[in-house]
């Protein structure tokens, strides 16, 4: 389903979606809700709440977890742009050995499946070398 003025919600469904068909049953795919929309001081205040409870700025909307591989993917809008506190996230995790993945597409998500050794249940798409 799309929603008008929501394409990073969009592709993200939709990703989910195609996780959950090329990934093994026991895979897990979480999505981390970890902002408030919500505006002022009600909001601000649930913000604090969730960052007193372990909310980390910049995570990845996707973890995905199978076959001991742990996978972020920071999903964005065709001109999308990462904020500085989602660049630190990145570069943590990967400092880590984790994989992180910038998704813009549905066959970006698969490739990076591929590109992380995930092994799935459907033919990952031909990648393209970044320029």
């Amino acid at each position: 389903m799309k929603r008008r003025g929501t394409p990073e919600a969009d592709l993200q469904r939709a990703v989910v979606q195609a996780l959950r068909v090329a990934l093994p049953r026991t895979a897990i795919i979480h999505h981390c809700a970890n902002e408030v929309t919500e505006a002022g001081p009600r909001g601000a205040k649930r913000q604090a709440i969730l960052v007193g409870m372990g909310v980390h700025a910049g995570f990845a909307d996707l973890m995905v977890l199978c076959d001991g591989r742990v996978l972020f993917l920071e999903l964005k809008a065709p001109k999308g742009r990462l904020r500085p506190t989602q660049e630190a996230f990145r570069d943590a995790v990967l400092a880590q050995g984790f994989g992180w993945a910038l998704v813009r597409s549905l066959d970006d998500a698969l490739g990076a499946l591929a590109d992380h050794g995930f092994t799935t249940r459907i033919a990952s798409p031909v990648r393209r070398p970044t320029p």
